[in-house]
């Protein structure tokens, strides 16, 4: 027991609250060399001892142990630390709901409208509802209702403030206060849907876009990058990471390239590019009106791209793919945004063209089996227990960041393995649920959604031996497996393939 004297540690300290009610940890971006462990939110007590050794591990190692991107100051794009009226609005919400049940999809109030794409006042005004990811205003999902424009910060009525009445943002926010599935799971659906059936487009323009550039940059390129690069000609990168992780990507590979000494640099563009992707069976015959270039299989194959025109404006076309469909991402000039995106919508219109959501890119990207970053993906996870060895060039002998622990790894045999779980009841999942294999417990569920085109619950989850031997595909296929959700357990089917399209055939436009 520890005995406080009061003199020093009066009753009614004052506390210090941070933007998402998290600790901020790990090397200032702005400063090598400069460590933060503070902005505990009144939990110090608690989260102290484990947070210093991690800190501790962090300064000698340069890394944590454990996964720590909750807790890393690299979370917050400098945009956001740099703008106190978001500093402000946020940590007064994050004290305000200190108690408040989290709900799997609910969004911050405030902070809010302080990074708006391009298309942002156009997709207001078709329904967008709208989620925040590092700033950015992105697609949630689009509502029938009509426009729900996100209102300046109320304070929930604290402060002389007057809170807004009748806000409709709020109210379809609050619709979702909920561990079954949303009000509006129709709508989803209708948008996943439409995606397998005719065609899609997602406004992605909240991803970091970044270039690479510079004597050194196919240098620095094998070492950062565990895929073969030596098949793209040039002498730079074009980089686009997830938004949300924009900054975190940034930093990293910014020191990365401090530390190597590589004779190059990063360019970050995120503001002066918009990115709109369609997809679909019938996004080649949309896009086929709006690019002055043919589409075909043999002239544009999968995983290529090119400086085209769309609609007299000149856009880098890339055929890629989140959701698992035959489609091409545009990444546009910001000025040009708007006029692609409409030309784009006027030639969908006969093949059924919508809008859709990051809620639809989740249902539909889980049932193909891509990865999400701090889902199926953290710091503390290896591509070879992801499954994801095909993008690691471990049958060449080029050195990169990673590839004597992978070897190591691959040589002792994985410990774990990322797998999936689709459970034909109809029930709503999020993470953490149990998994169960032959009646003993070997993992959580890291991701969960529901599969619109095969109808089902899928989850995605690490397994390990509970007699601590190497987890095979033999041993993933040989068990009986269910999951645990709120103390009920339900049958699951496990897969070691996606269960949409494990042959990618759609991805190559074979429909």
């Amino acid at each position: 027991p520890v005995l406080l004297d009061q003199r020093v540690f009066p009753s009614s300290l004052t506390e210090s609250f941070t933007a998402d009610h998290k600790p901020l940890m790990g090397e200032a971006p702005e400063l090598r060399g400069f460590f933060l462990g503070c902005g505990f939110n009144s939990a110090g007590m608690m989260l102290g001892g484990g947070c210093g050794q991690e800190l501790a591990h962090w300064i000698i190692h340069g890394r944590p142990e454990k996964d720590m991107y909750g807790y890393d100051i690299r979370r917050f794009h400098h945009s956001l630390t740099d703008n106190r009226l978001w500093i402000r609005e946020r940590s007064h919400e994050s004290y305000a709901k200190n108690y408040s049940v989290v709900f799997p999809h609910d969004e911050p109030l405030a902070g809010r409208n302080m990074r708006r794409d391009p298309l942002h006042e156009e997709l207001l005004q078709q329904g967008c509802v709208f989620q925040e990811r590092h700033g950015w205003e992105r697609p949630g999902w689009f509502s029938p209702q009509g426009p729900a424009p996100i209102l300046p910060y109320d304070y929930y009525g604290a402060y002389e403030h007057q809170p807004h009445e009748d806000y409709k943002y709020n109210r379809l926010l609050s619709n979702e206060y909920t561990f079954d599935f949303p009000p509006h799971h129709d709508i989803i659906q209708k948008e996943c849907l439409s995606c397998r059936d005719a065609v899609a487009v997602f406004d992605m323009s909240y991803f970091g876009k970044f270039y690479l550039v510079g004597p050194e940059a196919k240098k620095a390129a094998d070492w950062l990058f565990s895929a073969d690069v030596h098949k793209h000609p040039g002498d730079g990168y074009y980089l686009t990471v997830g938004g949300a992780v924009a900054q975190y990507n940034w930093s990293h590979i910014t020191t990365v390239l401090q530390d190597k000494k590589f004779n190059c640099q990063l360019v970050d563009c995120s503001e002066d590019i918009g990115m709109i992707s369609v997809q679909g069976p019938e996004s080649r015959a949309v896009l086929q009106e709006v690019l002055e270039t043919d589409l075909s299989n043999e002239a544009f194959p999968f995983s290529t791209n090119k400086l085209v025109k769309a609609a007299g404006h000149l856009v880098r076309a890339i055929r890629l793919t989140f959701v698992g469909e035959m489609g091409w991402e545009l990444h546009v000039p910001k000025a040009s945004c708007v006029p692609v995106y409409k030309a784009v919508m006027k030639a969908g219109a006969k093949h059924g063209i919508i809008n859709a959501g990051y809620r639809a890119i989740d249902s539909l990207s889980s049932e193909k089996g891509y990865r999400h970053w701090h889902a199926d993906l953290r710091s503390d996870d290896t591509p070879l227990e992801a499954g994801l060895a095909f993008t690691c060039k471990l049958k060449s002998a080029i050195p990169f960041l990673g590839r004597e622990a992978l070897e190591k790894q691959r040589a002792s045999g994985l410990l774990r393995r990322l797998v999936c779980f689709t459970v034909d009841k109809k029930v709503p999942m999020f993470g953490l649920e149990a998994i169960w294999r032959n009646e003993k417990v070997v993992g959580h569920i890291r991701k969960a959604d529901f599969g619109f085109t095969i109808n089902k619950t899928i989850a995605y989850g690490y397994i390990q031996n509970p007699e601590g031997g190497p987890v095979s595909l033999e041993f993933v296929k040989s068990g009986d497996y269910a999951l645990e959700r709120m103390g009920v357990i339900y049958a699951a089917q496990v897969h070691v393939k996606s269960p949409f399209d494990p042959d990618n055939k759609r991805v190559k436009g074979i429909y």
